[in-house]
């Protein structure tokens, strides 16, 4: 198999029918403040279990196809020894790696940020994928707010994203390009629509100009939604259809796949938008999802750190995985959010 096939099998692996990722790059900080949610210590020790826990679900593969992990995880190795890129390889779930160091403020636009990491990256990706990874993430923040963003954010980011996509292709990684705006804000699903719009044109622009093959990545984006503050909340069939709408004008067919991320959604909103959407379809990509909080949540409030928890929490895990698994199909019902743990 060539290079490029290589590549083009990875990505579509990640996106296969009834499967998406799990995000779990949590940062230490970020991570540190979802254990204190349920009264746990952020330590190594307690990491590293909560991340077993979730990794070594039974039957995850069925539904995850890969994971994105964080450069402590991806260093670490399971309880029985064996390094995490190995273990969930056996798994038959695809080692992944989140490579930006986060979104710092742009200089001369206050209010908004642009995404660092780039420095050394080439060798940074280069050792990842020694360690074992498949695939990588970097991360672009877009605010919605008074005047912004700035038509300088949105470039700065998109050539962000398109270095660190061109460098992964370099060094044998299938790069997913996150260029996320954030619903936070009383904004209308209009202007969602029309910020997501302006920054997927300059994504793709940015990626055609650095040469990377649209085949051999992957898209993570918002969907299209109503700021959470904003008075009139868009319906789900509303979301589904602007946000197919969105991507139909602005996504070229050549992608072969959309990961959603769930950006501060409710765990059963973020799969019944990605369920209206697939029962609409009609587009040349996968819709899939590359969810962390929305498939973490109930696994980490059934575990609350407490080992007698353990088996209920990947239970939990399963369920949100099964059921984010049948809206990749469009057969996700509400009815099915208690059934199957009646």
């Amino acid at each position: 198999m060539s290079y490029a096939a290589q590549l083009e099998s990875t990505a579509g692996a990640l996106v296969a029918p009834g499967k998406g990722i799990l995000a779990a790059d949590e940062s230490t900080p970020t991570i540190a403040k979802r254990l204190a949610g349920i009264g746990v210590e952020s330590t190594a020790e307690s990491r590293g279990t909560y991340r077993e826990m979730l990794f070594t679900t039974a039957d995850l593969h069925d539904h995850v196809s890969g994971t994105i992990l964080y450069d402590e995880t991806i260093r670490a190795a399971a309880s029985d020894g064996v390094a995490w890129p190995k273990r969930l390889d056996a798994l038959g779930i695809m080692p992944g790696i989140k490579v930006d160091t986060g979104a710092k403020p742009l200089a001369g636009a206050p209010g908004e940020t642009v995404t660092e990491g780039l420095d050394g990256l080439r060798q940074r990706l280069e050792e990842y994928r020694d360690l074992g990874a498949r695939f990588a993430k970097w991360r672009a923040v877009i605010t919605i707010g008074e005047g912004i963003p700035s038509d300088y954010c949105l470039n700065t980011n998109a050539h962000a994203l398109a270095r660190y996509a061109a460098l992964c292709v370099e060094q044998g990684l299938v790069p997913i390009v996150e260029p996320e705006v954030m619903m936070d804000g009383a904004h209308t699903i209009e202007t969602c629509f029309d910020v997501t719009a302006r920054a997927l044109q300059r994504v793709f622009a940015a990626l055609f100009a650095q040469r990377v093959p649209l085949e051999q990545i992957l898209l993570k984006p918002n969907m299209v939604l109503s700021g959470s503050g904003c008075p009139r909340q868009a319906g789900v069939d509303e979301v589904a259809e602007q946000t197919l709408r969105c991507f139909l004008e602005h996504v070229p067919a050549a992608l072969q796949g959309i990961v959603f991320l769930s950006g501060g959604q409710s765990d059963e909103l973020a799969t019944a938008h990605l369920n209206a959407m697939n029962k609409i379809g009609g587009v040349p990509w996968q819709l899939s999802f590359s969810y962390g909080r929305a498939l973490q949540a109930p696994a980490l409030k059934a575990w609350a750190g407490k080992a007698g928890n353990y088996d209920a929490a990947q239970m939990a895990l399963q369920h949100r995985a099964s059921l984010n698994g049948a809206a990749r199909s469009g057969s996700y019902t509400e009815e099915m959010e208690t059934e199957a743990l009646a």
